[in-house]
């Protein structure tokens, strides 16, 4: 049994740490990151939106995009949040970025509309620029922000200070980056943690110092594999990408 310490926004983190713990694991929870809505207008039409995030879709909801958008989304997680929110034509790309590029492009037209990225203010990749630069019409529309924590909760910062914490799960680059920030911050000793990461460009956030006792990068940017990675971490130092 380890300790393992869960760091995304609400509600997220608790389904994770639901999941987590049925593995035998005990869980600390420090989300690092507050979703606030942008204050935006959605356009009066659309050929289809790209969701690359939960947060994203929750959202659009939010703004009262209509049900009836046909909406892409990045994974299976994401698309069966939009489900859950009442959106009747979802299409999930199940892997990252560059497949949701690929499916959208597959099966929309580049003069039937505007394609729109309903997006955080922090993100990875830009799929709306890479179909534009097939000939759509694609912007991304920033419909949130995450803000990032001043600190570590006390007794998250506490645990990893008295090595008690054997992995982190880091979910964005933002999140990883703030994380290692705010545990160098507190004092924390990073050696004894496995930092397990959702995607290459999660682990790539963290840098180059060998601050964790192994850094590991999921298969498939899911929470499955991800968790899979629970099992894998080895007792000694390494970094595997």
């Amino acid at each position: 049994m380890a300790t393992v310490l869960i760091t995304r926004p609400q509600p997220e983190a608790d389904r994770t740490a639901a999941a987590v713990a049925a593995l035998g694991h005990d869980v600390l929870i420090d989300p690092l990151l507050t979703v606030e809505d942008m204050d935006v207008a959605l356009p009066p039409h659309v050929q289809a939106v790209l969701i690359t995030s939960v947060n994203g879709v929750r959202a659009l909801a939010r703004q009262g995009a209509p049900r009836t958008w046909p909406l892409y989304a990045v994974g299976d997680r994401t698309a069966a949040a939009a489900r859950e929110l009442g959106f009747n034509t979802v299409r999930s790309a199940a892997g990252d970025a560059d497949d949701l590029v690929r499916l959208v492009a597959a099966e929309t037209r580049p003069h039937a509309g505007l394609l729109l990225h309903a997006a955080g203010a922090d993100v990875a990749g830009d799929p709306a620029g890479a179909l534009a630069a097939q000939g759509f019409t694609a912007r991304r529309l920033v419909l949130y922000r995450a803000v990032a924590a001043d600190t570590l909760l006390p007794g998250v910062r506490d645990a990893l200070v008295a090595g008690a914490v054997d992995h982190v799960l880091l979910f964005s680059p933002r999140s990883a980056r703030t994380f290692v920030n705010l545990a160098v911050q507190g004092g924390a000793d990073l050696g004894a943690v496995s930092a397990l990461c959702l995607s290459p460009a999660v682990a790539g956030a963290l840098g180059d110092a060998p601050l964790f006792r192994h850094v590991a990068v999921a298969a498939h940017p899911n929470q499955a594999a991800l968790l899979d990675l629970l099992a894998l971490a080895p007792d000694g130092p390494g970094r595997v990408f």
